[in-house]
């Protein structure tokens, strides 16, 4: 699979939900430029930490974030921080904290587990294709570089594979890992930050991809 790069989209007209406050009484760490996902009933969404302060964090998106909460903010450490939207404008989105927050702790991306690759909790159905046969799978978790899926056949380690499904583009793989079930798939292609986000979007939620701006990120 041949994949090419996707820009992070521009914004397009702005579209404010409440009006933005710019009397800010905490300083602001500015242009951190983190990898982070939101999670929310809808599903877990990658953004891009823009700036933050003890009272809330500015946001952006690779497509529409969502509205619907309880919100939380979690970073590759797995660290989780609840959130509430105060506004929003195209691609990008404001949010206070719903508790006390060590700014330190958060900017430095001190946790209980190393930090890693941000991994989505996606519950997607494929098909995994071989040599000799096509069987059903269903994806646990997805990132970059890989995922974890179920199946009930028997895979071999390193074997290879393609992964099949209408909502993502064929990726091949290989089986890295196994446990019961389990099985933890490479990915000889791997997906930029922005491929990935948009595809989970398109898994979870589409209709977060219906600003103009968003669809032409899914141009490649």
């Amino acid at each position: 699979m041949e994949q090419g790069r996707i820009s992070v989209p521009h914004e397009g007209a702005p579209t404010v939900c409440e009006p933005v406050c710019e009397e800010r009484t905490a300083p602001r760490f500015t242009l951190l430029i983190r990898a982070a996902k939101v999670v929310t009933p809808a599903g877990e969404f990658i953004c891009v930490i823009r700036d933050v302060s003890q009272s809330g964090v500015s946001l952006r998106g690779f497509h529409a974030l969502p509205e619907g909460g309880p919100h939380w903010l979690e970073l590759q450490t797995g660290e989780r921080y609840a959130i509430e939207p105060v506004w929003s404008r195209g691609l990008e989105a404001g949010y206070r904290f719903a508790g006390a927050v060590d700014v330190a702790t958060l900017i430095a991306e001190a946790g209980r587990y190393p930090k890693r690759r941000l991994r989505l909790n996606i519950g997607l159905e494929v098909e995994l294709a071989f040599l000799g046969g096509r069987v059903r799978a269903d994806v646990i978790n997805l990132s970059q570089q890989g995922a974890r899926i179920e199946c009930d056949t028997l895979l071999a380690l390193d074997q290879p594979l393609r992964l099949c499904s209408g909502l993502l583009p064929e990726v091949r793989a290989r089986v890295r890992w196994r446990s019961k079930r389990e099985y933890g798939l490479v990915f000889d292609d791997t997906f930029t930050l922005s491929q990935l986000a948009t595809f989970a979007a398109g898994v979870q939620a589409p209709a977060l991809l219906a600003q103009p701006a968003c669809a032409a990120a899914l141009r490649r």
